[in-house]
């Protein structure tokens, strides 16, 4: 019964997202232990307790980035349009130009880009966030930015991370920009 309510909701979310869930139903077969305790990783994925919805976007989109060449981050990208998250600020994070993007998304930005990159700036960029939303937002943002990098690392562990593609916000190509300048 399990696997037949897994496969219905994969399903689902290929069709919705337009994303390609074969690694998921590899897991689901040959561990649906695994697969049960994967999937609850959604649950992470939605948490939003304290920093604005720009921002954990922001977050995911740059943890997404630095594991993936376009199916994933492309997830994330329609994801967050369907949460209302502006064309302008996914671009702008897509691009990594910062003078494109609002306060609120170059917090998440900024925090996001030291803790995946090990940057020098992330105790100034905490502090930002700290100043901003408070630790629950600090939290917010650490966990978006991994959750970002987690669906595409294990998606490459199993061996289904082969295709790469051109990443898209409304049908409109965005060349990704995957470290600064």
């Amino acid at each position: 019964m399990f696997k037949f309510f897994a496969r219905l909701w994969l399903k689902r979310f290929a069709h919705r997202y337009g994303y390609d869930v074969s690694y998921m139903e590899y897991m689901l077969s040959v561990s649906p232990s695994a697969f049960s305790k994967f999937s609850k990783l959604n649950g992470l994925a939605s948490h939003q307790e304290a920093a604005p919805r720009d921002a954990i976007f922001a977050a995911k989109l740059v943890g997404a980035i630095a594991e993936d060449c376009g199916p994933c981050v492309q997830l994330v990208v329609n994801m967050a349009r369907e949460a209302g998250v502006e064309k302008s600020q996914i671009n702008a994070v897509l691009i990594r130009d910062l003078a494109l993007m609002n306060e609120t998304t170059a917090l998440g930005f900024l925090f996001a880009d030291a803790i995946v990159g090990r940057a020098g700036n992330a105790d100034e960029a905490r502090e930002r966030i700290r100043d901003a939303w408070g630790e629950a937002g600090v939290i917010d943002i650490t966990l978006a930015a991994q959750i970002g990098r987690i669906f595409p690392m294990v998606k490459k562990g199993l061996g289904f991370a082969k295709t790469c593609q051109k990443v898209s916000v409304d049908n409109t190509p965005v060349e990704v920009v995957r470290e600064a300048a």
